[in-house]
């Protein structure tokens, strides 16, 4: 399975979103053929930070800055996004975008593993982004699992689909099944059953873009 929606009902939401300004004009160009969340999820990120109305984000994975921009954009100039990146021109290319699109004093750039990270920075979080190697999503959830805040929502991307996981093997886990699968698909069906089961958080996987699951912590 490659594709989560039909391709007229991507034109449809496409067609429904504003037009992009200069600078994500310029980073959709630079993310051909890169994995980014793309541009229906990212306005999708946007539209949670404002309900949550968001002060503080996290992400685990940021690559050049993509979802980051978007979570920026809807940051008030006193909040704080932290990006996380081993690529070193990566994270100097997320700079250099959030400069450009004004937002640069709302980012922490941290360089190196994401899983260092989120110790030096402590909680309550509103948005965290899980979206970095596929296998540490379990990992991840459990160190920033208790730095959420109240009515704040933990979103994992790729949550249905990548270039990496089974989505048949994830889906037999789900439904109650046992079968043989890569650590990355591992990964995402041990993340996603924990949510399920998990007390504090009510958790909806939406079906945009490569499939989010969205969790919100009660």
């Amino acid at each position: 399975m490659a594709d989560i929606l039909p391709e007229e009902t991507k034109r449809f939401v496409r067609a429904a979103l504003p037009e992009p300004d200069e600078t994500l004009k310029a980073m959709e160009e630079r993310g051909e053929g890169f994995p980014t969340v793309g541009r229906e999820v990212g306005q999708f990120l946007r539209l949670l930070a404002h309900v949550t109305d968001a002060k503080r984000i996290f992400e685990f994975g940021s690559g050049f800055g993509y979802s980051a921009y978007w979570f920026a954009d809807a940051l008030p100039e006193d909040g704080q996004i932290v990006l996380t990146e081993y690529d070193t021109d990566e994270l100097r290319e997320a700079r250099g975008y959030l400069e450009s699109a004004g937002f640069a004093d709302r980012a922490v750039f941290e360089h190196g593993d994401a899983m260092d990270a989120i110790e030096r920075h402590d909680g309550p979080f509103d948005v965290v982004l899980i979206d970095h190697n596929k296998d540490g999503y379990p990992e991840a959830l459990d160190a920033v699992r208790d730095k959420v805040a109240p009515s704040g929502v933990i979103v994992a991307d790729n949550a249905m689909v990548s270039g990496v996981q089974d989505f048949d093997a994830i889906l037999a886990a789900l439904e109650g099944n046992d079968p043989e699968m890569d650590e990355e698909s591992r990964g995402i069906a041990e993340y996603l059953l924990a949510m399920r089961d998990d007390e504090e958080f009510e958790t909806s996987v939406i079906p945009l873009g490569e499939g989010i699951a969205v969790s919100y912590r009660r």
